[in-house]
């Protein structure tokens, strides 16, 4: 198995901003998990299923094709509340994980963001990050992206959202959102994209000569 990269954190916390540039500096494949979650949450609803159905939810999970994760619907407001709904189901997260471990095996690296991944996922992955900012923070740049789309979307109801979803993401009973106790806490609320990309390059080359150290030949 290659260097894992694994990044966790809330909703609109920068993870996929940081997880996309990590995987321009180094050239490893990176998988958001959480278009796993809302694809499967999408096609629950296409389906017309209930949302938080287990049944309904993990049989969208098992048929799930993850080599299509490019629809333009799994980027949207819907699409993250529904994942926030399947996501508390243990038949799909079990379903989903499979899928996630062969990702996490490619050579030479990997890297996956989510919300289990340093947990649950890959425990015994190198590096480890746990990216987060204030809820009010975390709002705001989640409106910039919706407002854009739909200008009656307001400031509020994101924000509400936002607590909403962090409620439901770390009190789930199936792997909740943690930090994990080696994971290096990154907090963006501050920091602009240059700033937190260079923090996470900082904290994974750190990593990076650990793990060297421990694989020389």
């Amino acid at each position: 198995m290659g260097f894992i990269i694994a990044i966790d954190g809330p909703a609109a916390s920068g993870k996929g901003t940081v997880s996309a540039g990590l995987g321009r500096l180094y050239g490893y494949p990176v998988l958001d998990t959480g278009l796993l979650y809302r694809a499967v949450g999408m096609a629950t609803k296409r389906a017309g299923g209930n949302l938080d159905s287990a049944a309904d939810a993990t049989a969208a999970a098992e048929a799930l094709d993850a080599d299509h994760l490019e629809d333009p619907t799994l980027r949207t407001g819907e699409a993250g509340e529904a994942a926030s709904h399947v996501a508390v189901h243990e038949g799909v997260r079990r379903a989903l994980r499979s899928i996630q471990h062969r990702f996490a095996a490619r050579e030479p690296g990997a890297i996956l963001d989510g919300r289990d991944i340093g947990t649950v996922i890959v425990p015994n992955a190198p590096a480890k990050l746990f990216v987060t900012a204030t809820p009010e923070v975390r709002a705001h740049r989640r409106w910039l992206q919706l407002n854009a789309a739909d200008p009656r979307v307001t400031l509020e109801a994101v924000l509400a959202d936002i607590h909403e979803r962090d409620a439901r993401d770390s009190n789930r009973a199936a792997s909740p959102l943690t930090r994990a106790d080696d994971a290096v806490l990154l907090d963006t609320s501050k920091m602009t994209i240059d700033q937190a990309a260079d923090a996470a390059r900082r904290i994974v080359e750190a990593a990076r000569g650990r793990w060297g150290q421990t694989h020389i030949g």
